[in-house]
């Protein structure tokens, strides 16, 4: 018997067809994809910045109330060094001497809601530069804001700072309309990028590693 040839199959009824893809369109979509992208990387990287700051102003103001609660003398750092460290292995910047500047970053930021506001959508080597370079209350939150304000980098902050800035043109420079860094701004790559971020979330290679093995 011979079989008959197959009709083609029509088409499902309300079936678009295949239609070439719009180069301009198609651009437009990946275009707007990257910076949907970017922005949630520029904002979840400000989120844990913001964190690890205020964990550190924390750390060192707690220290700070211990120590003149119990008299501790500064002997105690060290200590806390080495338990913190045994705790958390991963995390370098539990350091003695990164403990110290936590310390000294509470104590010249006494008021929390300035820190949160400001100082943590700073990354923390921008917070010890300024802690190092710049000695009065006053030029210290002026160089924090125009920092944020103009996305300045750990060494642009720097160069300002010694070239004192706050004193040739501080009367020109006080207005602080930016409450975040600008996406594309050097300050806001150094935080996406900061060590002490990784150091944080414990996603350093070592730790992945160790979860390797340990899976």
């Amino acid at each position: 018997m011979t079989k008959r040839p197959s009709r083609p199959a029509a088409p499902r009824k309300g079936a678009r067809p295949a239609t070439e893809i719009d180069a301009q369109s198609y651009s437009a979509f990946v275009g707007d994809l990257k910076t949907k992208i970017a922005e949630a990387r520029h904002r979840a990287g400000l989120s844990v910045n913001r964190e690890l700051i205020l964990l550190y102003w924390t750390v060192g103001r707690d220290i700070l109330i211990r120590q003149e609660k119990e008299g501790w003398g500064a002997k105690v750092i060290d200590r806390l060094a080495e338990d913190l460290g045994r705790a958390f292995p991963e995390m370098t910047g539990l350091s003695a001497r990164n403990l110290k500047y936590m310390r000294a970053f509470a104590e010249a930021w006494p008021d929390g809601e300035f820190v949160q506001q400001v100082v943590a959508l700073l990354p923390w080597g921008h917070n010890v530069r300024l802690l190092d370079a710049v000695k009065t209350p006053e030029q210290r939150a002026w160089y924090a804001r125009q920092a944020i304000e103009h996305g300045w980098s750990r060494n642009v902050l720097l160069h300002q700072i010694e070239s004192d800035l706050f004193i040739r043109q501080g009367s020109a420079l006080t207005n602080f309309s930016r409450t975040l860094p600008a996406e594309q701004s050097e300050l806001a790559q150094q935080i996406l990028k900061d060590p002490y971020t990784f150091d944080f979330l414990s996603l350093g290679p070592e730790m992945l590693e160790r979860d390797l093995e340990a899976g």
